[in-house]
């Protein structure tokens, strides 16, 4: 599951936060993937290219990094969400599934907390990520550089000849350090809860989660819960891509054969 491919976007069909690779107006349903830290849009290029038309994906692009650089980092899950939040707002139109992986599937739980009653959530699929209240009292973000790259060498989430160019990791480690920053500072009540169902999908060898963190995504929601398991690590979704686009086809069918109609 890696977006490396060059991509041609229509005009009109990409903004600051919200990409849309494959354009599939057709599609009863949406999907908005959320990346993991230090990651971003393009990776999901591969996830739009095999469910559209049936599926229309949205990537959404955090600030500071590729052609966001520019851009102040959001060190902040409360304020990464309201911006997200605030950005769907405008495809209302369809219903929305929420995927994150890793720091991303804290920020679609929270990103669901606050859509609003115009809006119809499907569900939140979290994938590699300890439940929100499940603290883990972490410090990679604090780590000097060299320990930080080391981290993201050991989750195999970063290619490795990136992470072996001086001149990309200038650029791309505030973004990493800010997103750690707001995935580990993050913290949730147990009691904390959205209306909408949500699957949970995890390597079996994920040394950021484990089984029975996973499992305690159970407590945040007041719908069906559901986990998957995969062989693997913390990016296990790279080595199992077609089978992690199929269960999420496959769970979107589900959770949209079970509302009604679109409004």
């Amino acid at each position: 599951m890696s977006g490396a491919e060059n991509m041609t976007l229509a005009p009109g069909e990409t903004s600051a936060w919200i990409r849309r690779f494959h354009p599939a107006p057709e599609a009863r349903t949406r999907l908005v993937c959320l990346p993991h830290a230090g990651g971003s849009a393009p990776y999901f290029f591969p996830v739009s290219r095999a469910l559209a038309p049936d599926i229309d994906v949205l990537a959404v692009q955090y600030p500071g990094r590729q052609d966001r650089r520019a851009e102040k980092c959001i060190d902040n899950i409360a304020e990464l969400a309201d911006h997200v939040a605030g950005q769907l707002t405008a495809w209302a139109d369809k219903p929305l599934t929420l995927f994150g992986h890793s720091m991303g599937a804290t920020l679609a739980f929270e990103v669901a907390r606050r859509l609003g009653p115009e809006m119809t959530v499907l569900g939140v699929i979290a994938s590699g990520r300890c439940a929100p209240s499940s603290t883990r009292f972490d410090n990679v973000h604090n780590l000097d550089d060299t320990r930080l790259l080391g981290e993201l060498r050991l989750l195999s989430g970063t290619d490795a000849q990136i992470l072996g160019d001086e001149e990309i990791v200038r650029m791309v480690l505030p973004a990493i350090r800010a997103d750690y920053t707001a995935a580990e500072t993050y913290r949730c009540d147990p009691g904390v809860r959205i209306p909408y169902p949500i699957l949970t999908m995890i390597g079996d060898d994920d040394p950021r989660a484990s089984l029975d963190e996973a499992r305690a995504w159970a407590g945040h929601t007041e719908a069906e819960f559901g986990m998957r398991i995969f062989p693997g690590g913390h990016f296990y979704l790279n080595d199992h891509a077609d089978a992690v686009i199929t269960t999420v086809a496959g769970q979107i069918g589900t959770w949209s054969a079970a509302v009604s109609p679109v409004r």
